[in-house]
């Protein structure tokens, strides 16, 4: 018996975590399709099926009119309205509403999760023991940045020319740079000031299996106990912050900085949530958790809105232009475009996809 516990309880030890991570990806999509199916009940467009999952069905309901679907594959899920992707002569179809109106049905997934990620960083920020700002304490004894002109209680408005909106960009910032060498403008004393050729000491570390040149970090942020009001304050900061990142990960993709296999998509993700679940359950320190779930929402969120064939934001692009010329691009032609940028996009999926389950092989 004790050992029939045993093995339960180092089970339930494991799985926990995974599930938390299933769960929460599901909320993602739930919400996502949930904006969709919302703007389109207030614009009386009718919906056929509202499914959570992809792939066979495993449950389903109907109520009036829309079938509401539970499918066996948790990697997204869909709202299906009448005359979506082809021509009907019901007036309640999508294709027969105003083009502002299908913009606001297909703009509304994408900023639901951005809305979410908001509120995730509202709770990091609550439960983080300090919050961080963008101002120099104090450098460490071997330091070296503060002989190109760094001194304590310098707010970091800028570094390399990018805005520093929350202490979390400082880091971001320079983990980005090759050569330890940056351009700053502090805020001292009430003025704006240019530091340049700011320089730190460099390192190679192993970062994902690879050597990476490391910045060494000589300088101490002040940080402040959360309350009510520094936790209002950073909230767009920190989302600004992730935005960029998310921006900023992919210019660094197609510049060829990062390749495919530094991406993760629902696997990779759903395995990194568990991870971080499990070690805050032992540290009792939920905030690195609730911001990799702030940065997967926001993450999401951008990423369908971006103009890309067989995204939200392919779509709206095309209603843009519709809107700019008052006139709909040729269906056939707009069709063809999204039928193969779902092709792509599948590819990519599955080659991401096959990338994560190889690293979770190799451990």
């Amino acid at each position: 018996m004790i050992t029939a516990a045993i093995s339960i309880g180092t089970i339930w030890s494991k799985a926990w975590p995974i599930l938390l991570a299933i769960l929460f990806f599901g909320f993602l999509i739930f919400f996502h399709e949930l904006g969709h199916f919302t703007f389109a009940k207030i614009f009386k467009v009718k919906v056929n099926e509202f499914s959570i999952g992809m792939g066979p069905l495993l449950l389903k309901r109907k109520k009036k009119e829309t079938q509401y679907s539970l499918r066996l594959l948790p990697i997204g899920g869909y709202v299906a309205m009448e005359g979506e992707n082809e021509a009907s002569e019901d007036e309640r179809a999508f294709c027969n509403q105003k083009a502002w109106k299908r913009f606001l049905i297909l703009a509304a997934g994408g900023t639901i999760n951005i809305i979410m990620g908001i509120i995730l960083i509202a709770v990091m920020l609550s439960v983080s023991d300090l919050v961080s700002t963008n101002r120099i304490h104090s450098f460490s004894e071997d330091a070296i940045s503060p002989q190109s002109g760094l001194q304590v209680d310098d707010r970091l408005v800028k570094i390399n020319n990018k805005r520093v909106f929350s202490g979390d960009d400082i880091t971001f910032l320079m983990q980005r740079d090759r050569d330890g060498v940056f351009d700053f403008v502090v805020e001292r004393d009430g003025e704006y000031i240019e530091l340049h050729d700011v320089k730190f000491r460099t390192e190679m570390m192993e970062y994902a299996g690879k050597e990476r040149l490391t910045i060494v970090y000589d300088f101490y942020i002040i940080g402040e106990e959360p309350n009510f009001k520094n936790v209002i304050t950073n909230v767009i900061p920190e989302t600004l912050t992730y935005s960029r990142l998310v921006y900023l990960s992919l210019f660094d993709l197609v510049t060829g900085t990062y390749g495919l296999t530094d991406l993760s998509g629902p696997i990779g993700t759903v395995s990194f949530v568990a991870e971080a679940a499990g070690e805050a359950a032992k540290s009792l320190n939920w905030s690195y958790v609730f911001m990799l779930m702030a940065l997967i929402a926001i993450n999401i969120g951008l990423f369908n809105l971006l103009p890309l064939p067989a995204l939200d934001g392919g779509h709206l692009l095309f209603l843009l232009i519709e809107m700019i010329f008052r006139k709909p691009v040729p269906r056939k032609l707009e069709g063809l475009v999204h039928a193969i940028g779902m092709i792509l996009l599948l590819a990519l999926m599955a080659v991401i996809s096959f990338s994560d389950i190889w690293k979770l092989i190799k451990g």
